[in-house]
C-alpha cells in the first residue's frame, strides 16, 4: 500500500461559512492503550489536517476540503471561520495547515497554507490574514510556489516558526511518475535550485525574503529557499529548547524518512533514497552521497509520517498508513532511537504539543476527532 494511493478526497465540497451541525462535547471518550490513556475531545471534523492554538486557549482547526474551524472550551463552534480563500479540495489538495503569528495577542494574524488552482495547474500557497471574531479580513498571499503542476499529489504544506520570527514552509516535490514538468519527471526540480517544488522556504512574517538565507545572494537559486532535496514534508517542528528543526517526510513505497533540518543542506530525494517505485523498481541505487544529508530514521515499512511534535528530548511522529505515533529519544549527538509505538487506530494526520504540554492529534477521517494524551518521557 502507498502513503499516496490512501490521500484523496471522496468528493470536492466548496468553502461553506456554515456547516452541519456536528457531534462535539469537552471529553466525550477515554480509550485506554497500552502506553497512554487517549482523550477525545472533539468530533465531527471533516478530513482535519492541522491545529493552533490562540492565547486564550482556544483552538483553530482546518478541514481539508476549504473551511476553519474554531474550538472553545472543547467544544466545536457549529460556524465555520469566514474569509478563508477558494481551496483546490481534490486528491491530496485543500485546506491543509494553520499556525498563528508569535505576537498574534497584538497583530492578529492567522497563516494559512492551501491548494490553489484546478486539477491541471495548481500550486501550494501561504495566506496571512486578521482574526476578527468568526471572520478572517485583510487576507493577503504572502508566498506561493512558481510554477504549476498538473497533478493534486505532493502539496506539503507544512508550517513551523523559527526563534527568529521567520517562517518556515514545508513545499512537496509535485508528484510522481508520470507527473512531468519541463520534459522531466517533476520530482527532479527537488534538485533545482531555481524551484520551490521539494525545498524547505524561509519567509518572514510578511512573505519577504530574510537577507541571511543560505542562498539568498546566489545567482542559481531562487533565494527563499533553506533546504532542499525533499519529497514531500508533512511534519515540521521545531524544538523551543534546542531550537532544532525536525522534519517528517514521505517516501514511495517504504523509505519515509525522519530528518533534522539544517539551513542550506540538500537531503537527497530523488537521487538519495531509501524508498523504491510504487510499481517495484528502485528509485536511486544511492542510499547516500558526499554533501547530501542522510536521514536520523528511516522507517523500513510504510509508515506515511505526518505531524510533528518535539520537546524534551523526545520526537513524537504520526503515521497515517500505521495508524500510530513513535516515539523516539533524541541524543546529544542529534541521534534517534525508536522508544516506543502507540496505537491510534485512526490515520495520524497532525501530532502537536498544546500549551497545557498535552500531545494533541488530529485523526484524518470524514468524521475525523481530535484527541489529547499525555506524553511521557
Amino acid at each position: 500500500m502507498s502513503a499516496c494511493s490512501t490521500e484523496s478526497l471522496s468528493q470536492e465540497p466548496g468553502n461553506p461559512e456554515v456547516v452541519a451541525e456536528p457531534s462535539a462535547s469537552a471529553v466525550t471518550e477515554t480509550t485506554k492503550t497500552k502506553d497512554s490513556s487517549l482523550q477525545t475531545l472533539v468530533t465531527g471534523l471533516e478530513h482535519p489536517w492541522g491545529m493552533a492554538w490562540l492565547p486564550d486557549g482556544s483552538m483553530l482547526i482546518t478541514e481539508r476540503p476549504g473551511r476553519l474551524r474554531l474550538v472553545r472550551n472543547g467544544t466545536l463552534d457549529p460556524r465555520a471561520i469566514a474569509g478563508v480563500p477558494p481551496v483546490l479540495a481534490a486528491g491530496q489538495g485543500g485546506l491543509l495547515d494553520v499556525v498563528v503569528h508569535p505576537r498574534f495577542a497584538q497583530n492578529r494574524w492567522v497563516y494559512l497554507t492551501y491548494a490553489h488552482g484546478t486539477r491541471q495547474g495548481n500550486r501550494t500557497r501561504v495566506m496571512r490574514a486578521e482574526l476578527d471574531g468568526m471572520r478572517l479580513r485583510n487576507g493577503r498571499v504572502i508566498f506561493e510556489v512558481t510554477q504549476d503542476k498538473g497533478d493534486t499529489q505532493h502539496f506539503g504544506a507544512r508550517l513551523a516558526w523559527l526563534p527568529d520570527g521567520t517562517l518556515l514552509v514545508a513545499i512537496g516535490d509535485g508528484g510522481n511518475p508520470p507527473v512531468s514538468l519541463n520534459g522531466q519527471l517533476i520530482r527532479l526540480q527537488a534538485q533545482n535550485r531555481l524551484s520551490r517544488l521539494g525545498k524547505v522556504a524561509r519567509i518572514r512574517d510578511d512573505g519577504t525574503v530574510p537577507q541571511n538565507n543560505p542562498l539568498e545572494k546566489q545567482r542559481d537559486a531562487d533565494p527563499t529557499l533553506w533546504t532542499l532535496g525533499h519529497r514531500n514534508i508533512q511534519g515540521l517542528a521545531v524544538d523551543a529548547d534546542t531550537g532544532q528543526v525536525w522534519a517528517s517526510e514521505h517516501g514511495a513505497r517504504g523509505g519515509d524518512e525522519l530528518n533534522l533540518l539544517r539551513a542550506g543542506q540538500n537531503y537527497g530525494w530523488p537521487l538519495v533514497t531509501n524508498s523504491r517505485e510504487y510499481f517495484g523498481p528502485e528509485i536511486s541505487p544511492d542510499r547516500s552521497r558526499p554533501g547530501m544529508v542522510d536521514p536520523k530514521y528511516v522507517w523500513t515499512e510504510t509508515f506515511a509520517p505526518s505531524g510533528l511534535a518535539v520537546g524534551r528530548g523526545q520526537v513524537w511522529a504520526g503515521g497515517l498508513i500505521s495508524r500510530e505515533i513513535h516515539q523516539f529519544a533524541v541524543d546529544a549527538g542529534g541521534g534517534v532511537t525508536l522508544r516506543r509505538r502507540i496505537p491510534i487506530g485512526e490515520r495520524v494526520r497532525d501530532v502537536r504539543f498544546g500549551p497545557d504540554r498535552f500531545l494533541y492529534v488530529l485523526t484524518d477521517a470524514p468524521q475525523g476527532r481530535l484527541l489529547r494524551f499525555r506524553a511521557e518521557p
